[in-house]
């Protein structure tokens, strides 16, 4: 019996088929020609590497928002709370809703995330799940069952054929290994046809929008290029709270522009990695919550009375 969808089902449906845009067709070199002029742009910063340097969407998007900021994270030790656990247990039910053929219900597919992770010693999140209080663990429980319940509302149920992938890592070593972009895309579906783009790469976000979110789906489409050779057809930001999406086509000029923002990025990052050069404080959004502010000259004063002063 063919299931009866909701007009945002429809609506998220029509975004990934897309039925009236062409798919398309790129260049076979366009792979090695990404690859290479990465590798030539980020060959001589590079070569003054002992170890690999690591890159990956937030780090990329800190260190040119704020260098400064940037550093200041990288050197506190990440510690899980339960709005940082919150995410990684409501992708880890989503990518559980995906994979099963029954349709269980959000609190199911909850409760079966929460068993995988604190299960898996090999989860970062294991620790800290296990020694959660009651009240924690009741609290964290519902608010992924929010997410978890918006999901399926709101997203059609995911056909076989369209070839869905959650969680998928993506990986490029450039400069000979000692550069590693890597990320990992919330849901993929599709797959290209021989040079002919025919991917969607969603990444899921809870909260409101903002203009990094953009150069993430970016970033991900030009891993997905170097991965396969063929960038996706499309990249889509999928708000769960506001039911909203943006999506871009993925055109070789979108791709360039996110070879530019990786190569200003990762030369900022090996050279602050060097000690080349001292960082830059930049005003921007993460003033907000940045441990630096109190003593920093260029943090953004949001506090309608300190602006009227």
């Amino acid at each position: 019996m063919a299931t009866t969808l909701s007009p945002a089902q429809h609506e998220v449906l029509d975004l990934l088929r897309a039925a009236d845009r062409e798919r398309p067709e790129v260049a076979p070199e366009l792979r090695d020609g990404l690859r290479a002029r990465l590798d030539r742009e980020l060959g001589a910063i590079a070569a003054g590497l002992a170890e690999p340097l690591f890159a990956g969407k937030a780090a990329i998007g800190r260190v040119l928002a704020c260098e400064a900021h940037h550093l200041d994270e990288q050197a506190t030790p990440f510690e899980w709370s339960l709005p940082t656990a919150r995410g990684t247990v409501a992708h880890k039910a989503i990518q559980l809703s995906v994979a099963r053929a029954d349709r269980p219900a959000p609190l199911v597919l909850v409760d079966d995330a929460l068993e995988r992770l604190a299960g898996d010693p090999g989860e970062r999140i294991a620790d800290f799940l296990l020694a959660l209080s009651s009240a924690d663990r009741a609290e964290l429980r519902s608010d992924v069952n929010g997410i978890v319940a918006t999901f399926l509302e709101l997203w059609p149920p995911l056909e076989r054929s369209w070839q869905p992938q959650t969680e998928s890592p993506r990986r490029a070593e450039l400069c000979g290994g000692m550069v590693v972009l890597s990320g990992r895309v919330d849901l993929t579906l599709g797959a290209p046809r021989g040079n002919r783009a025919g991917r969607v790469v969603v990444d899921l976000k809870t909260g409101g929008r903002h203009a990094g979110h953009l150069d993430d789906l970016r970033f991900y489409a030009l891993l997905d290029t170097l991965r396969v050779g063929v960038p996706p057809f499309s990249a889509v930001g999928y708000y769960l709270d506001s039911g909203t999406f943006t999506a871009e086509e993925m055109t070789e000029s979108v791709l360039e522009a996110a070879v530019r923002r990786t190569v200003a990025a990762v030369t900022k990052l090996v050279e602050l990695k060097l000690g080349l050069r001292s960082p830059s404080r930049t005003a921007n959004a993460a003033c907000r919550w940045c441990r630096l502010r109190p003593d920093c000259s260029a943090a953004v004063v949001d506090d309608p009375l300190a602006q009227e002063l």
